[in-house]
This record gives C-alpha cells, structure tokens and sequence, in this order.
C-alpha cells in the first residue's frame, strides 16, 4: 500500500518539529522504508496503520524521528577534515598552550567519528588530553557508542589496520575499542534546536553533514549557538559540501590544505 498524503505530512511536521529536519514531498518511499520494521514489530498492517494507531501516543514519537534520522557514518568519514585536524588545528591549539582540549562531535551516529578525533589525538599528540562530548537525537546509536563495540563490517569502513591492532581487542565476533579511548568519550542525547550540552566551551566542534537537512533559518540558529558554546580561537568542521557563506556571515571559513574550517570573525555580533 503506498503511503497516503496524510500519514507522511504528520511525519514530516512530526520530524521537523523534533529535529528541524526536512521532508519535502518526495521522500515518501524514506518514511515507507525506516518506518516499515516499527509497523511489522507492533503488528501494524502497514505504515499507515502504523502511524494512525501512534498519532496519539506521545511516547512513540521519539521512536519515529530516531528512524527517520540518518546515521550514515565510518571511520575517518572525508579524511581531509582529520587530515586538518592532525596537521594544523591540534597544532595551533597546542601553541597556544591548550592540553586540555574540549571536543564536540554533533550528529556523532554510533561514535566512530568521536573515536577518530580520540584516535588521532591519542597517536600524535601524547601530551594532549581529549575530552570529547559526541551527542545524538537517537539513544540507540548513542547506545552503541557507548558500548564501544563494532561488528567486522563496520570496522572495515575506513579503519586503517594499524589502528585496529593498536586501539581494540577482539571480543567474539565483534571488536571492542580500548578503555583509555573510550574514557575520553562521553556520549549524551541532544538536540540542535536546544542549547549546547554541557562539557563547554568548545575548542572544536565537528557538526558534518547536517546543515544539509536544515532550512536556512535553522542554520543560522544553529551556528549562533555553536558559535556562543566556542572558546576563543575555536575551530568549527562541517562537511565538504556546507559552508556558512551567504548563511552566516559572522564566520570565516580558513582553507587547510584539502579541507576547510571555520572561526568566528572578530568584532562580530554573537
């Protein structure tokens, strides 16, 4: 059965009230396909069934933005960004007498990005402590980045060996990463809309492929709070294709080799 105007507007209105995300007309067959296992595990005969029966219950709604938010991540996602990261901003941080730096990874999925920054600053910066805030609209993924834990498949998606022989312990059919990485870590639910969570400010903040989901308003609400959660001289990464031109413009945007960054202009309003 396909899913009829009605259901997958109060989805839509559902997931951008909670998320700030947008469905446009379109994206039927996404709901159809991320809302399909809850229906067949409650028994529904089909989405619209689905939803009809949850309209009402407030306690389900969650469960429905945690399936329609996209959590496409790897190891090292882009490269470039980290490559920036290792050669340039830790750096700079470090010259500037920063040991201690405070991380923000936004939008983190099930932790492998937050695990990449730990990485990197674990294996070229020794005398740098990492204290690292990954945050997520959904438990589940915030779930398994606590437990650390990666199956073959995903460990093969952007690991480099040496990293995998250096930093995790073979657990059965999965692999564990190690503790001293995951103490660095804290994983905490979060939504953009509301104020940064706490662990601020931030020295970096990674928020990669998110803004894409996001109207322009949005965006500028949420670089505003990004930007007021950045201790000085902070470092804010987005993926390769956002950028805060002609969104806003109290930003500067820094090209490091491949990559690009981006820091508050000086003088400008917050």
């Amino acid at each position: 059965m396909t899913l009829t105007a009605e259901t997958f507007d109060f989805v839509a209105t559902l997931v951008r009230q909670r998320s700030a995300i947008q469905l446009e007309r379109g994206k039927e067959y996404l709901v159809e396909s991320r809302l399909a296992p809850l229906a067949r595990s409650a028994g529904a005969a089909d989405v619209d069934a689905y939803v009809r029966g949850m309209r009402a219950d407030i306690t389900k709604h969650d469960i429905v933005v945690e399936a329609l938010t996209t959590n496409e991540t790897s190891w090292f996602r882009d490269l470039n960004p980290f490559t920036a990261l290792r050669s340039t901003v830790i750096p700079d941080l470090q010259g500037k007498g920063r040991h201690q730096l405070r991380i923000w990874s936004a939008a983190c999925s099930t932790g492998q990005e937050a695990y990449s920054i730990a990485m990197i600053i674990a294996d070229n910066f020794p005398s740098v402590r990492a204290n690292i805030v990954a945050t997520d609209l959904a438990e589940q993924v915030l779930a398994k980045g606590r437990s650390g834990r990666y199956t073959q498949l995903e460990i093969n998606r952007g690991l480099p060996a040496p990293m995998l022989v250096k930093h995790f312990e073979r657990q059965g059919p999965t692999f564990e990463i190690s503790s001293a990485l995951r103490s660095q870590v804290v994983f905490r639910k979060h939504n953009l809309l509301d104020n940064p969570p706490a662990g601020g400010p931030f020295d970096i903040v990674f928020l990669r492929n998110v803004l894409i989901y996001f109207d322009v308003a949005t965006k500028r609400d949420v670089l505003r709070r990004i930007r007021n959660s950045l201790a000085p001289g902070g470092y804010l990464f987005l993926g390769a294709a956002e950028t805060t031109i002609g969104v806003d413009e109290t930003w500067e945007r820094l090209q490091l080799g491949a990559s690009s960054v981006y820091r508050p202009r000086e003088g400008k309003a917050t």
